[in-house]
């Protein structure tokens, strides 16, 4: 008699357990998917998207349990919660946005569940000495402090103003940098915060006209940081530079508005040409399968699935074991080396080092540091509808 193959391999699974196959393990992902932040939510699913197809391929399935936070921290702060408690995971990578980020990391403390933060920067998520959060980007500071120093490498800028989003993640990258730029000599001339999704900042931009900024740094979402810049052009604010701390201003829709996004600095947690293992080639898949080229959301929730994905298979699923693999591994991916560390007042916080990049043309050109940098700087801005001919540190 013939017992069927399905019957065959149930009966011998039952009878040596190690046969069978165990369930994937369950992972949590929070992110923006709808709401104000969607756009840039949408990289960050397009990244980790990426990371499980490069995790099957090493034997890796994980059942993934998704979560929309809308980008509000108790939505986010629900959706934690349900992971946590309801859902059980054995971990959770995200929030995108800093005020979800922080709301969470408090509760992923709480129930000892181990939280990767791929991007959200503002600093205090990792300044509270939580042991169960854990952060692969650069945090606020950075933004702030490598903005003003390619600004004071290219030129030599006087003064500085400053407008930006009323959000944790706004606030805190602005305040940083309003103490960096003090610290550097710069003299404050413009301090305006906006709640964010207004419909006019004409108001604001024209008393920063009149305060005559060499410097101009600002910290938006994607569609803030179009808005600023387009009444920024017709109300004629022109000053040596034009600093984009990160979020809205490195993405493909501020990128694709050349008329007002040429010459524009911008501060970058990754670029495809930062020599890491695999970074130019997740570049070109990303983009032969999404249409768009990846920005750093993309790159940091990519990595943070592929870590978080090997680490949970390798524990079994553990919390505990979770935890003490992150806190004792290293990593190198396209983002690098990473090693959750504690220093300088933070916890389990990776040391990764930002560049800035400048829209040239159809180009995007890293400038600095030094080290990183693949071309000069257009200094100083030279206008609005120009191209990307004056190139050079012009010392003005």
């Amino acid at each position: 008699m013939l017992i069927p193959f399905r019957t065959l391999a149930l009966s011998l699974a039952a009878a040596l357990p190690g046969l069978a196959m165990a369930a994937p393990v369950k992972l949590g992902f929070i992110n923006s998917v709808t709401g104000p932040e969607a756009p840039i939510g949408e990289a960050l699913s397009n990244g980790v998207d990426l990371a499980l197809d490069d995790l099957k391929k090493k034997g890796i399935e994980l059942q993934v349990i998704r979560q929309d936070d809308v980008g509000k921290p108790q939505v986010a702060m629900s959706a934690l919660e349900q992971l946590a408690t309801g859902d059980e995971v054995a971990a959770v990578v995200g929030p995108y946005a800093s005020a979800p980020a922080n709301a969470i990391a408090k509760l992923a403390e709480q129930y000892k569940v181990p939280l990767l933060v791929p991007v959200a920067s503002k600093e205090e998520i990792t300044k509270q000495g939580y042991k169960w959060v854990f952060r692969l980007n650069a945090p606020a500071h950075n933004y702030a402090d490598q903005l003003i120093d390619a600004a004071l490498t290219f030129g030599k800028p006087k003064s500085i103003a400053f407008i930006y989003e009323a959000t944790d993640f706004g606030t805190s990258v602005a305040t940083l940098g309003k103490a960096y730029a003090q610290q550097k000599g710069l003299k404050i001339v413009g301090d305006d915060s906006y709640q964010k999704g207004a419909a006019d900042y004409r108001s604001t931009l024209t008393k920063l006209r009149a305060a005559n900024p060499d410097l101009v740094f600002m910290v938006s979402y994607v569609a803030d940081a179009v808005l600023i810049m387009r009444q920024a052009r017709e109300i004629g604010l022109t000053p040596k530079a034009f600093l984009g701390g990160g979020a809205g201003f490195d993405t493909t829709q501020f990128q694709h508005e050349k008329d007002i996004s040429n010459n524009v600095f911008v501060v970058t947690q990754w670029t495809p040409d930062n020599g890491a293992p695999g970074s130019a080639d997740f570049a070109t898949r990303y983009e032969a399968r999404f249409g768009k080229r990846p920005t750093y959301h993309a790159a940091t929730a990519y990595e943070a699935m592929m870590i978080m994905g090997q680490v949970v298979q390798q524990a079994g699923g553990d919390r505990q074991k979770i935890h003490d693999a992150l806190s004792t591994g290293s990593w190198t991916g396209i983002m690098g080396p990473v090693k959750f560390q504690t220093f300088e007042g933070f916890t389990n916080q990776n040391k990764h080092q930002m560049v800035v990049v400048q829209y040239q043309g159809d180009q995007i050109v890293t400038v600095f540091p030094p080290k990183a940098a693949k071309g000069k700087p257009v200094w100083p801005f030279p206008g609005f509808g120009r191209g990307a001919a004056r190139s050079g540190a012009a010392g003005q």
